[in-house]
């Protein structure tokens, strides 16, 4: 028998039961996606104010249809801006500009969450006037006469425009590497106006970093590399990373033109690439052969190296000029390079600047995120090649992915805390970044050795494993939604090519990749997801140059679209993973405060 409620329990059930009722009929909030920005802040900030090409979008959809692209587009700037402005191309009056963004507002209020949260974004000295003008109330004419006045409400409702136009900014990890502005990226991300909106997902150049801080002197060695392989010279200094020690080695060594295939502008930088290169595979390889249940033999070259060296076998090589390695010990560190890592590790481990990114990564984090009814990762679920989900050290799938996601907070922890790390915990973390079987990689081999040092092109393939072909597979993609009680999934990691012809969604619009290759150094372009209660559409991006080219002429840079669903009603709390749980708790009150008859 249930025992009886008191007059307050039974109160609070009742209210809380009211409250999910409410919440369950409440439409979703609108949800965007980006995946991989790799460091390019500056154009991430650029495309961030018209929340990648949302702006545009929602106002094409709460306007009258009247409203031409150039009404439109100038609209988009006052908000993007957040002030009134008169365009040489078009020109509208401050009263239909204010009219507009409280139609604007009206239009997305009922998917926000809480409307007292709105009212705490609103200018004090003008509260009256804008919640009037929302809610389509009279407002005195002053409001319209006083150019300072209308000047200071155009900027309030254009906030408050880019408050309710979105909310939730979910991205699917890579800030770091390629471009040279990761720590913006992150800063904006971690700002209070922003955090609460944002669920991140880390990526496999997310893991090497917080690897790396977290004292892998492996993982130190190739951020690094890549760092200065791409010139990031100064995103290192704006660390606090002293890397003189290394620049000394550097030139030491290599005093001539560097030999092998290096890819950095600079010449001191081809230098420390290959530098830190024989440092990383030096102490990846000890790695390897410490952690044998890490399955990455075959990932050993630098015995390899030595036998066709001391062979005089360097036909088939790009480079033979190896200073720091002993023929007969190749995995051993030079006196210099152990001096280094170690001044490095201890650089990268007590650097408060990378202490307040990894902080932000590693607390705000997760390995996946469910988001409505949608699952997010970075890159892939490890599979098989006949479809079933792959096994690491006995776990698979949900399983998997929450034991790694506890692992990986875990290291968090203690190097936020300032303790020592479990070694084979960092080994872990090494994997993740470039294992087989990883969830963050999904390719056989990293083949950076190869690339530097091996002339046949064949040896530089990297094959990619199951994941692309298991996700056709409608029972492979039952099994991944039954696993996590999902309907859709979302991913990045691989760049999808638009302009030959690929697709960001799968046939049935399950398995979604929205990596555009968002940095210079990919394709230039990027891709947002979009998710409004009604539809669910990816936004294509232009490239930085498609930008220039329209302000050349005047116009706006083109936005494309690839529609992937419509609903012929809007999506509901309810119909949501959310909704399950919220479902659940009304039964469990439900029979708490039903009573036995008298």
């Amino acid at each position: 028998m249930t025992p009886k409620l008191s007059l307050t329990e039974l109160h609070d059930a009742i209210r809380e039961l009211t409250e999910i009722e409410s919440e369950l009929g409440r439409n979703i909030e609108t949800t965007m996606w980006i995946s991989d920005p790799h460091g390019a802040g500056e154009r991430f900030v650029s495309i961030l104010k018209g929340r990648f090409g949302l702006i545009w979008r929602t106002l094409q959809e709460a306007l009258p249809k009247t409203f031409s692209v150039e009404k439109l587009d100038y609209l988009d700037h006052i908000i993007q801006k957040e002030k009134y402005f008169v365009s040489e191309n078009f020109f509208m009056e401050r009263q239909d500009v204010i009219s507009s963004l409280a139609k604007i507002i009206r239009y997305r209020v009922d998917d926000v969450v809480d409307f007292d949260h709105i009212r705490g974004h609103i200018n004090s000295d003008l509260r009256v006037v804008l919640e009037n003008l929302i809610l389509n109330y009279p407002v005195p004419n002053i409001v319209y006469e006083n150019i300072l006045i209308t000047d200071n409400v155009i900027t309030a409702l254009a906030k408050i425009v880019k408050l309710v136009i979105l909310g939730q900014l979910i991205v699917l990890g890579d800030v770091f590497d390629r471009g040279d502005e990761p720590d913006k990226i992150l800063r904006i991300l971690s700002q209070k106006e922003i955090k609460p909106y944002v669920k991140f997902v880390w990526g496999n150049h997310d893991i090497l970093w917080m690897g790396a801080a977290a004292g892998n002197k492996s993982l130190i060695a190739e951020a690094l590399r890549i760092s200065v392989r791409y010139d990031n010279l100064a995103f290192i200094e704006r660390l606090g990373i002293n890397l003189s020690r290394i620049k000394e080695l550097a030139e030491k060594l290599y005093p001539g033109d560097i030999t092998g295939k290096f890819k950095a502008k600079q010449e001191i930088s081809r230098k420390m690439e290959k530098t830190l290169a024989m440092i990383q595979f030096k102490l990846e390889e000890k790695t390897i052969k410490q952690y044998p249940q890490l399955q990455m033999e075959p990932r050993l070259n630098l015995e390899k190296l030595a036998d066709m060296l001391k062979k005089g076998e360097t036909d088939g090589l790009t480079d033979s000029h190896f200073p720091t390695i002993d023929l007969y010990d190749p995995l051993k560190l030079t006196k210099e390079e152990e001096k280094i890592i170690n001044d490095l590790a201890k650089q990268f481990t007590s650097s408060p600047q990378i202490k307040r990114l990894m902080k932000y990564l590693f607390e705000e984090g997760k390995l996946y995120h469910i988001n409505n009814y949608i699952l997010n990762v970075h890159a892939l679920i490890p599979s098989t090649a006949d479809g079933q989900f792959d096994e690491i050290y006995g776990k698979k799938g949900k399983e998997l992915f929450d034991h790694l996601e506890q692992m990986i907070k875990d290291v968090g922890r203690i190097y936020l805390e300032g303790s020592e790390q479990e070694p084979f915990n960092l080994a872990v973390m090494f994997y993740l970044w470039c294992g087989p079987k990883s969830p963050f990689f999904g390719k056989h081999a990293m083949k950076t050795f190869e690339r530097y040092f091996y002339k046949d092109k064949e040896t530089h393939k990297e094959k990619l494993l199951y994941w692309g072909e298991n996700i056709k597979k409608k029972e492979f993609m039952d099994l991944i939604m039954n696993d996590f009680g999902t309907e859709r999934i979302v991913y990045g990691h691989t760049p999808v090519d638009i302009t030959k012809g690929e697709k960001i969604a799968s046939t049935d619009g399950r398995a979604i990749n929205i990596d555009g290759g968002f940095s210079e150094a990919y394709l230039a372009r990027g891709h947002a997801l979009i998710h409004t209660p009604y539809s669910i559409y990816a936004i294509i991006l232009p490239t930085p140059d498609e930008i220039i080219e329209a302000k050349d002429k005047m116009e706006p840079a083109k936005l494309m679209f690839e529609k992937i669903a419509t609903f012929e009603k809007p999506k509901k709390i309810k119909d949501t993973f959310r909704g399950n749980q919220l479902i659940k708790r009304r039964d469990e009150l439900l029979k708490t405060i039903k009573q036995p008859s008298r």
